[in-house]
């Protein structure tokens, strides 16, 4: 005789009994009862099943499936689970393959063949009971989570979706069960409005989860469009194989708006900034001030210019089509155009921020020892690739043995690239670019190079920076280190630039007490500058260990 063991839970479980065979069903109430379980009622059909499931909410369901009747045990079973989630175990006598077939398409929690023995029968509800728990338990996380979650089998099929899916889509689980994704879950790529690929069998394929574009929108059954973020996984079975597949989707507007949100503040810290930036013009002196307020106004021009062509351009061309355009090339044009204006307005900023630095010693010199030889060659090296591109022929003389230079070497190398970068791009291709460098001051190079640094020896170092293929008229070589000047676009010098790199460079000059003189004839143009060692008895000199 088996005996059930001790129940473990708190309340009697009801278990409805449908057999249309009565001393069957008698039989298994009985059995039921001595086992511990209630049987509120026994159904003869599949009609009165649903009938006396509806009104007394059993936990379990004995499902017979050959009954007397329009409805056999199979449909009584798959309505009863569709309009109640109550789970059927099928108790029959008949085995055949065909019979199982069909039932296992229901999904039931247990089959049983007759004649029915107890402890077979509490094994399989006990089993059925905490599959149901289990299953009820997972439907409740899925169904309470944030998030849409979309079930699919290993053909695509849909064969579930939680409420927030059913939301966002449209669809509800009874009408979507069985239906391809892409049917359900329709997406198209938000900038070109074109399907997104099947997805879901490159994940089925690959074995791998893959994660969607940013730029996805969701076409529900009825509704507008919804931008969404998701991912889909493939699920496995225990034995590692691809049993289907999980996608899971959420409603991305309202991130997207906090996005938004975001770079709205973004824009304004940096309005904010640059606001801060051009305040400081203020601090200039108002000749400059003056010049400045013509010449700032000019790269927003062009930056505005350009980008109102461009959105020309994009309204009258179907950004969403698949056929090429032909205005790529006067797009990628005016897009250089905004970058080469940007560029150009924050290089003006900058310069004119680093003039008032210079001129208010904001930062005071950093003296350090620089071994010019060694310096200079390694500053220039860059230019040689830009030289040998413009067809440019570079030229460098170091006189030998020139003595430690103690000056500012962050502000000698300004210097030196403000002038390499002009002579770089106004010497036409074929002509010359020289650099040379001697040392100016009493006695001969050995006796400075030997006692500069033990006596602090006052000296000289001239570098001269020329090109030949241009020439600057005479009245124009007073006027330009002045802020803002550029040459009239009549002579050579091409146009470009924010007119205040000479004059960096020669606030740069004064501020190591040295000058800077330019000279310009049909052999080409000459910038010198004279640089001073500032090193003086008992001052205390920073090494560059890098030199």
């Amino acid at each position: 005789m088996f005996t059930k063991p001790p129940p473990t839970l708190s309340k009697t479980l009801k278990i409805l009994v449908v057999e249309d065979e009565r001393i069957i069903a008698i039989n298994l109430k009985e059995s039921l009862e001595s086992l511990g379980y209630t049987v509120p009622a026994i159904a003869a059909s599949g009609e009165k099943a649903i009938e006396k499931a509806t009104e007394f909410r059993p936990d379990l369901v004995l499902m017979d499936i050959w009954l007397k009747g329009n409805m056999d045990g199979i449909e009584a079973a798959q309505q009863i689970w569709e309009r109640l989630k109550i789970p059927t175990i099928y108790v029959t006598g008949h085995s055949d393959q065909s019979t199982v077939e069909r039932a296992k398409i229901t999904a039931p929690f247990g089959y049983i063949l007759k004649p029915v023995k107890e402890q077979a029968l509490y094994v399989a509800i006990e089993t059925a009971l905490q599959r149901y728990e289990r299953e009820q338990l997972l439907s409740a996380i899925l169904r309470g989570i944030g998030d849409g979650v979309i079930v699919t089998d290993n053909e695509g099929q849909i064969q579930f979706l939680n409420q927030v899916a059913e939301s966002l889509t449209g669809w509800q689980l009874a009408e979507a069960r069985d239906r391809t994704l892409t049917e359900v879950f329709n997406i198209i790529d938000e900038e070109t409005r074109q399907p997104v690929g099947d997805v879901l069998t490159n994940v089925l394929e690959q074995e791998t989860i893959i994660y969607l574009e940013e730029q996805i929108l969701l076409i529900p059954k009825q509704g507008k469009m919804i931008p969404v973020a998701d991912s889909i996984a493939p699920i496995k079975n225990n034995n590692g194989a691809i049993a289907g597949a999980v996608l899971v989707f959420r409603d991305a507007t309202q991130q997207r708006l906090v996005q938004e949100q975001n770079r709205a503040l973004e824009r304004a810290r940096q309005l904010e900034y640059d606001i801060a930036e051009l305040q400081c013009l203020d601090l200039l002196h108002d000749d400059s001030l003056n010049t400045a307020s013509l010449e700032l106004p000019t790269s927003p021009a062009k930056i505005k210019m350009a980008v109102r062509i461009l959105e020309t351009i994009l309204d009258q061309q179907s950004l969403f089509g698949s056929q090429l355009r032909a205005d790529v090339t006067v797009i990628a044009r005016y897009w250089q155009i905004v970058q080469e204006q940007g560029k150009q307005k924050l290089k003006l900023v900058n310069d004119l921020l680093d003039i008032r630095a210079i001129e208010t010693e904001v930062y005071p010199l950093q003296l350090t020892l620089i071994q010019v030889p060694d310096w200079l060659p390694e500053l220039i090296q860059p230019f040689a690739a830009w030289a040998q591109f413009q067809q440019q022929q570079l030229h460098i003389d170091i006189a030998p043995n020139l003595p430690p230079l103690v000056s500012d070497q962050l502000s000698l190398t300004r210097i030196l690239k403000e002038l390499l970068n002009n002579a770089f791009q106004y010497t036409p291709a074929g002509e010359n670019i020289e650099v040379t460098v001697r040392v100016l001051g009493d006695g001969n190079v050995e006796t400075l190079h030997a006692t500069s640094l033990r006596q602090g020896k006052n000296f000289t170092i001239e570098i001269q920076v020329s090109n030949s293929g241009v020439e600057i008229p005479p009245e124009e070589q007073a006027k330009i280190f002045e802020p803002f000047y550029r040459i009239p676009s009549t002579y050579s010098w091409k146009q470009g630039g924010t007119g205040l790199g000479l004059t960096v460079v020669k606030t740069l000059v004064h501020r190591l007490q040295g000058k800077i003189d330019v000279t310009s004839d049909r052999d080409g143009t000459r910038f010198t500058i004279l640089i001073p060692n500032l090193q003086s008895p008992g001052m205390e000199v920073e090494h560059d260990h890098d030199q």
